[in-house]
């Protein structure tokens, strides 16, 4: 009996979900590798097939969530499909997707000359059913705009990821999640000063029917891995008590 009851329990969870809103991936589960971070999803799924906002602010942090974001993306691309990536004033190296397990002739980007041409390219892209990404750089949306972009990927189940650097005003928009990502310094290798990990301070400020929180993440052996915090070394004197 307690087996069934659980069970009853797990599906009504599951139908109160999809009544407020939340609709899992059509094409099946997508694990992205985020660790610990999952958990904060409704049932421990990462929403993909919906809109994702990134806040970030002056040009490290930017380069800071442009970098988890290809984690992401290499990982949701891991099963097929390509990238659009659109912009008003590229800034991404291509080569340097590799390290986060993109090949650069995976992705289409596309360069327009006004911001807001940005958002009806995004929105014809994420109509594209074989596609895996669509990635938009823009500061600025409205509610109105940001609802035809949900609208496009409830039918296609394509992933949408929203960069908006240095936004005038956080307004409400229709996205499932709202990341801010942050650089944090990582840990020189052995033998290699100055050069580590590329390591984030990791914000999921919003996200629809989960869990907020805050994480510190890094990217090695090509996936994401959580940054252990280390133990200060004790005292010498404390030392000796110890031992």
């Amino acid at each position: 009996m307690p087996a069934i009851k659980q069970d009853i329990i797990m599906q009504l969870r599951k139908d109160i979900l999809l009544l407020q809103g939340f609709k899992p991936p059509a094409a099946g589960i997508v694990d992205v590798g985020l660790g610990p971070i999952t958990a904060a999803f409704p049932n421990a799924v990462f929403p993909a097939g919906a809109i994702h906002e990134f806040i970030s602010t002056g040009p490290e942090n930017a380069a800071a969530s442009g970098g988890f974001v290809a984690g992401l993306t290499g990982a949701l691309m891991g099963s097929g499909g390509a990238c659009v990536w659109i912009t008003s004033s590229r800034k991404v190296f291509p080569s340097g997707l590799k390290t986060f397990g993109i090949e650069p002739d995976r992705v289409i980007f596309v360069d327009v000359k006004k911001e807001k041409e940005v958002l009806w390219v995004m929105e014809e892209a994420l109509k594209c059913e074989g596609l895996a990404v669509v990635i938009g750089e823009i500061p600025e949306i409205s509610f109105t705009a940001s609802r035809r972009l949900q609208l496009a990927v409830e039918k296609s189940r394509v992933t949408g990821f929203l960069f908006r650097h240095n936004p005038r005003k956080l307004n409400t928009i229709a996205c499932i999640a709202r990341w801010k990502v942050s650089s944090l310094s990582s840990k020189p290798m052995t033998g290699m000063p100055g050069v580590g990990f590329p390591r984030w301070n990791v914000e999921l400020e919003k996200v629809r029917n989960g869990q907020p929180g805050r994480w510190q993440m890094e990217w090695s052996a090509g996936r994401f891995q959580p940054v252990v915090p280390e133990t200060p070394a004790l005292p010498l004197e404390e030392r000796r008590k110890t031992g």
